[in-house]
């Protein structure tokens, strides 16, 4: 299964609006001088990286299956993601080490208002944007596309704490919040590029369909497998768009193999229905292999 090319144009423009976002920022921090703008500056640094990584990611994974890859090239969406945590926590890295100094002698901001309205439009653009990214990448199942809005969001919850940190030094003169914020939007952009990287590691290590899916591919095994005897040895995976199933499908020994195969056919098809981008392998056993506790179909 090969995504529609909304998300290949998504992914492409998401390195303009991330080098629009990150224009924005920059002339916010250019005009206060603020450390908590320059570490959401950074951040959307990386957000330009990442948007690059992920259009990559999915122009690769788009690649039809050959010799080499005989599964096709989905994974490489994963791999992106997993390099888009590691560069969230780059990002994260790089706000510490502006906002120490400023700790020691914090000093009060130049033109804050300015700073911060263009600030606030940054995080409006970034918010939309961010928003639609994973509607899409969650409907089309690209992991890419929705790790990169998820970090733009989380870029989104950043820019909206330092408007309001920023808001209450401004209130209260304590010129020492602005590189306490910054340490702070630190910390959640941590948390976020290691939630990043564990979700993307489960597609890396093969793990199996959530539970609503299994529960939909057991009921159209059930429903389209007459003339079997049962089915055991269900195992899936997701990789990408793509959804691997596999099972033994036990009939009767005497069955003849057009039989046999029709019933795969219609079962297949049923799978393939029931589960976007399903591909689906059945193994055929006569009917000495049926095992206990499989999933009886007769």
């Amino acid at each position: 299964m090969s995504y529609s090319p909304l998300v290949l144009r998504l992914a492409a423009w998401s390195i303009a609006v991330a080098l629009a976002v990150l224009a924005l920022k920059l002339g916010a921090w250019w005009i206060t001088g603020s450390v908590a703008l320059l570490s959401d500056a950074l951040e959307s640094i990386v957000n330009v990286v990442s948007a690059m990584l992920a259009l990559s990611a999915i122009r690769y994974s788009r690649r039809p299956a050959d010799a080499g890859h005989p599964f096709g090239h989905h994974k490489a969406e994963y791999i992106s993601a997993v390099a888009e945590g590691v560069m969230i926590v780059v990002a994260a890295l790089l706000v510490l080490n502006a906002s120490l100094p400023a700790l020691i002698a914090p000093r009060p901001l130049a033109a804050p208002l300015p700073g911060l309205a263009l600030n606030a439009v940054a995080a409006a653009f970034n918010a939309g944007w961010a928003l639609l990214l994973i509607r899409i990448g969650r409907a089309q199942r690209s992991p890419a596309l929705a790790a990169d809005g998820r970090h733009l969001m989380t870029d989104v919850v950043t820019s909206v704490g330092v408007l309001a940190g920023l808001g209450l030094a401004l209130a209260t003169g304590w010129a020492i919040l602005d590189p306490l914020l910054a340490i702070v939007v630190a910390g959640n952009i941590l948390r976020e590029g290691w939630r990043v990287i564990a979700g993307s590691l489960g597609g890396l290590l093969d793990s199996a369909v959530d539970e609503d899916c299994a529960q939909a591919i057991r009921a159209a095994i059930l429903a389209h497998a007459d003339g079997a005897i049962e089915v055991h040895d269900i195992r899936t995976r997701h990789a990408g768009p793509a959804t691997f199933i596999e099972f033994h499908m036990v009939v009767d020994g005497a069955m003849s193999v057009a039989r046999s195969h029709d019933i795969c056919d219609r079962v297949e098809r049923a799978l393939e229905a029931a589960v976007p981008g399903a591909q689906v392998l059945i193994h055929v056993e006569p009917g000495h292999k049926a095992k206990p506790g499989a999933l009886p179909v007769k």
